[in-house]
């Protein structure tokens, strides 16, 4: 059986990377790895787009896990600086999803849509044979800047400072918490808070606020986590990353969750916390500013010239697939999915 999850880098480089259809001058940043959004030229603005599955697992409720779905989607659009504006939406709906069930999920998508100013320009809805609950569908998201405000997250300089968002594994804890409440053996009260960890994934206002300083990188810490995300930024900008473990921030259930699935909360899904590389001088203000809009944030460690992440001095690798992808099955087995 092949590994969940995205592909491997490996498969990346030498299967996909080749095979891009035609070479088109428009094309300002194609397929990249460890890169979220790609970038097309049109008329000299800066036409960013991406694309992501759409994930509504039901023991959210329809409405919250239709905001779950669409703000990670919406994430790797916002975390190059440029809002998210328009939406195209295919959805490919399991036989069991009554209309019902599907209004609740779009409403709620229409609303945090409102919210941001998105609008949805095109898409498909249907029921098919074979699929099942979460996976049902996908949706790229597009939005429209200056090249110039585009930021990458391969853009780290020596000399920025690192700052991390939310802090790790916030999306596992929270899915977990919710998926498997019993099966977990933690207290109520801890799966409780843990299970509002799944609002923590919403990060486009974060990512957007963030752009307003002096930022060279931002990156959203999706497979592989915090760990992985911040492996693939280093790579890309071709720099060193010196990490100090006690300033991560955690948001609360996180630990308790990972402790108990068995996972390290580094290296596991956190969509909706944010990777950062900012000039020094605007370091304070930017975790100022994001704390004053509810969102922990912490300095957790500086850019410099060499390669490599190290937290504390001990090198840390990309984990490749996700860990607690295999877990999602272990814990299936020992109780029933809500």
């Amino acid at each position: 059986m092949t590994d969940l999850g995205k592909v491997s880098g490996e498969f990346f480089r030498e299967t996909i990377r080749p095979n891009l259809g035609a070479e088109r001058d428009d094309v300002r940043l194609g397929p990249t790895a460890g890169v979220d959004f790609g970038v097309v030229d049109v008329g000299g603005n800066a036409l960013v787009l991406a694309t992501d599955p759409l994930s509504l697992p039901p023991a959210l409720g329809f409405d919250r896990a239709a905001r779950f779905a669409l703000d990670i989607c919406l994430a790797d659009v916002a975390v190059s600086g440029i809002a998210p504006s328009h939406l195209a939406v295919c959805f490919s709906l399991p036989p069991a999803m009554t209309d019902a069930e599907f209004a609740e999920a779009w409403t709620a998508m229409d609303e945090r849509a409102r919210e941001l100013g998105v609008s949805v320009t095109t898409g498909h809805t249907a029921r098919y044979a074979g699929v099942e609950f979460p996976w049902v569908g996908a949706a790229t998201v597009l939005g429209v800047g200056d090249h110039d405000d585009v930021v990458r997250p391969d853009g780290a300089r020596p000399g920025d400072a690192l700052v991390v968002t939310t802090g790790p594994a916030a999306e596992t804890a929270g899915l977990f918490a919710s998926l498997f409440p019993e099966e977990l053996g933690l207290d109520a009260e801890t799966v409780a808070t843990a299970q509002t960890r799944i609002d923590d994934t919403a990060c486009v206002e974060d990512a957007l606020a963030a752009a307003e300083f002096d930022v060279h990188a931002m990156h959203d810490a999706t497979e592989g986590g915090v760990q992985g995300g911040l492996v693939e930024m280093a790579t890309g900008a071709g720099v060193r990353f010196d990490l100090h473990r006690d300033r991560m921030p955690y948001a609360e259930g996180v630990r308790a969750v990972c402790e108990a699935i068995d996972v390290d909360p580094w290296q596991v899904t956190a969509s909706g916390t944010l990777l950062i590389a900012v000039a020094p001088d605007d370091a304070d203000a930017l975790v100022a500013a994001l704390e004053s809009r509810g969102t922990p944030a912490a300095v957790v460690g500086e850019v410099s010239a060499g390669e490599g992440v190290y937290a504390d001095g001990e090198r840390l690798r990309h984990p490749g697939t996700d860990p607690s992808w295999p877990k999602y099955d272990e814990f299936r087995e020992r109780g029933p999915q809500r």
